[in-house]
């Protein structure tokens, strides 16, 4: 539910929009050609954030008059007065920019707020913009040296870039976590349990009928926690992932993950045990110095034999590549070619 404060702040962008879509008025802005040239001298971005600073004031010192009217005009009727002014800012190419944000109270001295304003704050993306280069190899203790533009820029500190790349970060678990599977169909669903920093997590991942990896979701927990394998399942259920249809899972070796799997999908669970876990947990009783050569030499063994043992259950041999997507869905078990692979198993049974 939302708050007060929140529910006048959308009142007031929306009153924004709309007046705005009305007007014809143009906002100017004039600068002194030394001054230009002085901006320029120090970074073509200097000059653009400056602009940008005039003309987001600019913009502002228009909503303020069209509410509280032009100053020095009488307007006993008014509802609105102007009261003063005090810092604010605005996120641009990751880093806080000053502006000057003017304040406007009713006749009851409560807080108006602009909805000017709360559009720039909204369209600001300071978590985006910081998740995205801090993924892409700017560590944290020196972001600001990287991306200061302005002397007068802040919020670039360590401590703060690592609170927004936290709530970004939160952002696109959530995104991830939510996001509908109705649309995509998978041959096969990769069902890993795997370790981050020391914390273990369970990995689901799907792989369509284009060959494409596709990460469904995630939850924290081991393998063997049955609760935690059924709750990861039971979301990729409910977000679109239809467990009737046949197709291969491939799983660590956990009990429970496959007694779940089993209990969900029932006969249409084709579950293959992942061939490198299997190979690592027999090369791991042997020496350091034969288990690299052991493990290049056991791999395409049972892969052979996987695909013969596919062969036989399922009655089909290898589609070819210019084979069209319906016969590859059809032995695969996509949407398209569902009824196809149920017939072939009923065949095979």
């Amino acid at each position: 539910m939302k708050k007060r404060y929140q529910i006048n702040k959308e009142r007031a962008v929306q009153q924004f929009n709309k007046a705005a879509q009305r007007a014809q008025h143009e906002i100017q802005i004039a600068l002194p050609l030394p001054e230009v040239m002085a901006l320029i001298s120090q970074g073509l971005m200097h000059l653009a954030l400056f602009a940008f600073t005039k003309l987001a004031e600019g913009m502002m010192g228009w909503e303020v008059a069209e509410l509280v009217g032009q100053k020095n005009q009488a307007q006993p009727e008014r509802a609105y007065v102007r009261w003063g002014k005090q810092p604010g800012y605005c996120v641009v190419s990751g880093q806080k920019v000053p502006l000057q944000r003017p304040r406007v109270r009713d006749t009851r001295q409560r807080e108006v707020p602009l909805g000017s304003y709360e559009t720039l704050q909204r369209a600001s993306l300071m978590e985006e913009a910081v998740w995205n280069k801090i993924m892409h190899g700017l560590t944290m203790r020196g972001y600001g040296e990287v991306v200061r533009e302005l002397e007068e820029a802040y919020g670039i500190e360590k401590s703060t870039v690592s609170e927004h790349f936290r709530e970004g970060s939160r952002q696109r678990l959530q995104k991830l976590e939510t996001r509908p599977l109705r649309e995509h169909t998978f041959c096969a669903l990769f069902l890993d349990g795997t370790y981050f920093q020391t914390q273990e997590l369970i990995v689901a991942l799907g792989l369509n009928l284009q060959g494409k990896k596709m990460v469904l979701g995630l939850r924290q927990g081991a393998t063997e926690n049955a609760t935690v394998v059924r709750q990861l399942l039971e979301d990729l259920q409910e977000r679109g992932l239809d467990f009737s249809v046949p197709r291969l899972y491939v799983l660590d070796g956990g009990k429970a993950l496959a007694a779940a799997l089993r209990k969900l999908a029932g006969p249409c669970a084709q579950i293959q045990r992942c061939q490198v876990h299997k190979i690592r947990n027999v090369v791991d009783h042997l020496s350091e110095d034969h288990q690299s050569r052991r493990a290049r030499q056991a791999l395409p063994g049972l892969s052979n034999a996987r695909v013969c043992r596919c062969q036989a259950r399922f009655g089909f041999v290898a589609t070819p590549t210019h084979a069209s997507e319906s016969q590859r869905g059809a032995q695969l078990g996509g949407r398209n070619g569902g009824d196809a692979h149920r017939a072939s198993l009923t065949r095979s049974a």
